[in-house]
């Protein structure tokens, strides 16, 4: 492998498996509207990135586990590894939208373990391991991926469990945990990544994309709230919590919803009045993976529920993600070209003066 690949590898941000959340669920967006052409060029694009990024993660882990660990302990990155988790289902359920259940299954089953390890390894470590300086000082947008990728699991247990009868009533609980955990989860890090804000001097570099996944875990929530919504109402756990998600369901899209003038605002204060240089970087996929969910979780949500107002929100958010998909995709081919030229052009310099 070249020095260059190494290099990439080496660096690789734990989180850059928000690639494949933003374009899952982008495409899940497209194809809840009829654009299947679009969705599917998508979905395309999203099961190649998960299958390079699955290489490359575990090469990184192989080749670099001093880094891997590193980064774990790191607050600021640590939580990134919740995309993994993410990518799996997200994807996974948007393949279900085309009636492969099965492949759906098998990646909510392979993305179990992977969020027991980073659900006690990453706090853990921060908790528990050698640490110079406090913890929350360094905390981030990033923390709610925790919320993202239990909620996704919460998600495709669901689907799954509405599609196969022999496993709905196993199923069913299950879903209902993992939905449960996630919003309490979601609850104890608002106040803690909030109080972050307001207890330190906040640069405008600090507010980097991943304070988008403030509303992209709301909207999540709401998906995975949608698909438990879609079981049979007669399941003993459907009784007993129905209206509990219902209702918790519609409050998290008003919170989310109420989340992105801030949102807007924060990106305002960053790039418009610190005048600071938009380029490239890994977060912005976590970016555009909450307009995605939020046009997603919006129609899904909607229709489940008869809210037709929501399902008329999702129609035009769906091409805002859309959209941002296709800029930050844009921004990433753009970065990838450039070190390639600069280092031909420095070749062929060197070339000339020799020649």
């Amino acid at each position: 492998m070249s020095r260059h690949a190494r290099l990439a590898v080496a660096g690789l941000n734990p989180g850059y498996a928000a690639l494949v959340m933003a374009t899952g669920i982008v495409s899940t967006g497209l194809h809840l509207f009829g654009w299947s052409l679009l969705s599917d060029i998508l979905l395309v694009v999203g099961a190649v990135a998960l299958a390079v990024l699955l290489v490359a993660y575990t090469w990184r882990l192989i080749s670099f586990p001093q880094r891997v660990v590193a980064d774990a302990q790191d607050p600021a990155r640590g939580f990134g590894y919740f995309t993994v988790v993410a990518a799996l289902n997200v994807l996974g359920m948007r393949l279900a939208l085309e009636y492969h259940w099965l492949v759906c299954a098998v990646l909510a089953l392979v993305s179990v373990p992977l969020w027991l390890v980073f659900t006690y390894a990453v706090p853990g470590a921060m908790v528990v391991g050698h640490r110079k300086n406090p913890v929350l000082p360094r905390t981030n947008g990033s923390w709610f991926l925790w919320v993202v990728g239990t909620q996704s699991l919460a998600g495709a247990t669901a689907t799954v469990a509405a599609k196969d009868s022999d496993l709905t009533s196993s199923l069913a609980p299950l879903a209902v945990a993992f939905w449960g955990i996630g919003v309490v989860l979601y609850l104890m890090l608002v106040g803690l990544v909030t109080v972050r804000l307001l207890d330190d001097p906040v640069t405008p570099h600090a507010l980097s994309p991943t304070y988008w996944v403030y509303m992209g875990a709301t909207a999540i929530s709401v998906l995975a709230a949608a698909a438990i919504l879609a079981l049979p109402p007669k399941l003993p756990v459907l009784v007993a919590t129905r209206h509990v998600v219902s209702g918790l369901g519609f409050l998290l899209w008003a919170f989310g919803t109420w989340w992105i003038p801030l949102l807007l605002a924060f990106a305002a204060r960053r790039h418009l009045v610190s005048n600071e240089r938009v380029g490239y970087d890994p977060t912005l996929w976590s970016m555009v993976f909450p307009l995605g969910m939020y046009a997603a979780a919006s129609a899904s949500y909607g229709r489940a529920t008869g809210l037709d107002f929501m399902v008329d929100i999702a129609r035009v958010e769906v091409w805002i993600g859309f959209a941002a998909w296709i800029a930050v995709a844009i921004a990433m081919v753009k970065a990838f070209i450039q070190p390639e030229r600069k280092h031909s052009d420095a070749a062929t310099r060197e070339d000339n003066r020799h020649g």
